[in-house]
């Protein structure tokens, strides 16, 4: 899917859109066919009327800057909405290029961001209306999305929210995940507290907790969950070792096992490890196809460099592999841990360890 397209209609429409074009990477300047000259190369000249061009390209674009009236662009784009999280962000701006207004979609599509990126260009003010932007506080639908972070308990999002705006007091609980997820240029707001962990915790003393961990709901209290969202990190690596040709199914149900006895959060895996001589391997390999995570590989010799942090070193393994392990100290190596979460696990036809990053 393409980037950005920007829509100019008029010959200072086009002249703005030329500019958005330049400094805006993957973006793509639309015009009329009597303003094809002014675009310049590279532009994309539509014969339709305007309304029927954008109804054509509407949903192909991850952005959509109109350099149109406020008003003509809300006509047009009403018919087409459909849903917050598959609409593109839209951002209007005015024929002087005095204001730079985020239209839709503006958390989840990115309008915001984009409206304040186009402002900056041209510059333009700004016009933000989202409430946690506006406020300058935290975005509880998209916070850490930046980082890959997801979120559970959703159907919390929208009370939760109001919460926030309305400088009720919120607690923010961050067990793992990166540290520098505050990034908004003022402090965070005083109404939000934050805390290490649910240790010495009162939830009754406030509206709602933001929630970041990679340890399963079961492992809170039920007051805490019924008044959270909760957000993953991508905070765990997976060690494993396995027997040539195991597949990915029996791969997937022994991970999965380890995770749930340990009560870890799948959705925080962020990727899975072994020894270079399974980069290879065929089940690992598709396990993470499936779940879009990398696979790190180390070899024998910078295995064995940390052989006295293995908490249980293998001579079977050392005897066919020439490293003292694969599960545990790929995923010491990968995370960066000093020691794991999960030691080894034996499994038919695999073992398993588990290790949080260190952010």
């Amino acid at each position: 899917m393409p980037g950005t397209l920007v829509l100019g209609i008029t010959k200072h429409g086009v002249a703005i859109g030329r500019r958005l074009r330049d400094a805006l990477p993957g973006s793509e300047l639309h015009v009329p066919e009597k303003f094809s000259a002014a675009a310049g190369p590279g532009a994309v000249v539509y014969t339709k009327p305007l309304t029927a061009h954008l109804a054509d390209v509407f949903p192909r674009y991850e952005y959509i800057v109109c350099v149109v009236s406020l008003g003509a662009v809300v006509r047009m784009i009403a018919p087409l909405l459909k849903d917050k999280h598959t609409d593109p962000g839209v951002v209007v701006v005015d024929d002087a290029a005095k204001f730079s207004i985020s239209v839709l979609s503006g958390h989840v599509g990115g309008a915001n961001a984009l409206a304040e990126k186009v402002a900056f260009v041209l510059g333009a003010t700004a016009v933000i209306t989202t409430a946690s932007d506006a406020g300058k506080t935290v975005p509880v639908d998209i916070l850490g999305r930046e980082f890959g972070w997801t979120t559970e308990l959703n159907d919390h999002i929208t009370a939760i929210s109001a919460h926030v705006v309305n400088e009720e007091p919120i607690a923010f609980v961050q067990e793992t995940g990166e540290p520098n997820w505050w990034t908004r240029d003022v402090p965070l707001p005083r109404t939000i507290r934050t805390f290490a962990s649910i240790n010495g915790f009162d939830p009754a003393a406030f509206r709602a907790v933001l929630l970041v961990t990679d340890r399963d709901l079961s492992c809170f209290p039920g007051a805490v969950i019924e008044k959270a969202v909760v957000y993953r990190p991508k905070s765990l690596v997976v060690g494993i070792g396995c027997d040539r040709g195991t597949p990915c199914a029996r791969l997937e149900e022994g991970m999965r096992k380890v995770l749930a006895d340990a009560r870890l959060s799948i959705r925080s895996v962020r990727n899975l490890a072994t020894i270079s001589l399974k980069a290879d391997e065929e089940g690992l390999l598709e396990l993470c196809r499936k779940n879009a995570w990398r696979l790190d590989t180390y070899t024998p010799e910078a295995i064995n460099a940390i052989r006295d942090r293995v908490p249980n070193p293998s001579e079977t393994v050392l005897k066919f592999t020439g490293a003292v392990g694969s599960a545990e100290p790929s995923a010491l190596l990968s995370s960066g841990a000093e020691r794991l979460l999960v030691e080894k696990v034996k499994l038919p036809q695999m073992t398993v360890a588990v290790a949080r990053v260190r952010f």
